[in-house]
């Protein structure tokens, strides 16, 4: 397998960035509210998954199929039943691209860097403690993505495409990188599953030439945020109902499709597909793979896996919830 090296931006040629719609969210995204209309008396966390699906879908069936880079579209004889499904944070990039995200706004006065560094704690007691907490079901949910309140989609998609280059794009794992080509290579699609917003989730997507994701559906009205989320974080149980939904939609037989993540919180996500793959797994996750025979790929070593530390596994509510928390205090 390839080592730790990371990669660097344009595994593919550069794309135009995203498009926001007039009345929010990302282009071809406006009918995502009416596919979620027949969910809305459901479960948060079904309601997350359904909107992830309906904006995955919404947002063009494939971020890679406009020809420019791999992708199905691309491959002659496209394997479209199967798909392969990759958490972001810890998974696909070292640490949780949410912080990495803070970093950038904190960089350009969205709030200070004693909130910085309050949603860093955060995430360094989620890390020491090796658990989800209440936290990211409660405060997480209700104050997830208040720093965005009030502000135009696509201020937050350009600054999103800024803040890839200057702080993610050198944090790719590239052993995870060419787990998700060989899925490229034999014709299947592959998609990103994480906590993080949509908009940047497909950024992140876009970038390393995949077919697209599914993220945290944060509520538009007119082109601007609310601070609300539709549904709830696309964590946990969340992500395997997106990957179900989206299954539905795309005609694929999950028992041909595989899934790839870091943290014990995406068992049911994991679970839900007939391959599971546990990248760079926390000790919990490990330990389950091992029980269920699921492969493991490690593309750390130990000094450096010892440091990971922070930005580290995504804990996230607690992630997306600690920086919401601060900016919200700041506002008062």
């Amino acid at each position: 397998m390839v080592g730790e090296a990371q990669t660097r931006p344009g595994d593919g040629p550069p794309r135009e960035p995203l498009t926001p719609t007039e009345g929010g969210g990302l282009a071809g995204a406006a009918e995502v509210p009416a596919v979620l209309d027949a969910a809305s008396a459901l479960d948060p966390a079904v309601r997350a998954g359904q909107a992830a699906a309906a904006a995955a879908v919404a947002a063009g069936d494939g971020v890679a199929r406009d020809g420019t880079t791999g992708g199905p579209a691309d491959v002659p004889h496209a394997d479209l039943t199967a798909a392969a499904f990759f958490d972001v944070d810890n998974t696909m990039m070292v640490g949780a691209s949410i912080f990495h995200f803070a970093r950038g706004l904190a960089a350009r006065k969205f709030f200070t860097t004693a909130d910085l560094a309050g949603f860093a704690w955060q995430q360094l007691k989620f890390r020491v403690g090796g658990r989800e907490t209440s936290y990211s079901t409660t405060t997480g949910r209700d104050t997830a993505l208040s720093f965005v309140a009030g502000r135009a989609v696509a201020e937050i998609v350009e600054l999103g495409e800024e803040i890839y280059d200057e702080l993610m794009a050198d944090r790719i794992w590239t052993g995870t990188r060419a787990l998700a080509q060989m899925h490229l290579d034999a014709g299947q699609r592959v998609w990103l599953v994480t906590a993080t917003p949509v908009e940047l989730a497909l950024i992140i997507a876009r970038r390393l030439g995949l077919t697209g994701a599914l993220g945290t559906v944060a509520e538009s009205v007119d082109g601007h945020y609310t601070g609300r989320l539709v549904g709830d974080i696309l964590h946990g149980p969340a992500k395997a109902h997106a990957v179900r939904a989206l299954a539905v939609s795309e005609g694929l037989d999950l028992r041909r499709c595989t899934a790839y993540s870091d943290s014990v919180n995406d068992v049911p996500m994991l679970s839900a597909v007939g391959t599971a793959v546990a990248v760079n797994p926390d000790s919990e996750l490990r330990d389950v793979a091992k029980d269920r025979g699921w492969q493991i790929r490690d593309f750390r070593t130990g000094r450096r896996a010892a440091r990971i530390g922070v930005p580290s596994v995504l804990g996230a509510g607690a992630v997306a919830g600690a920086v919401a928390a601060g900016l919200a205090r700041r506002k008062r």
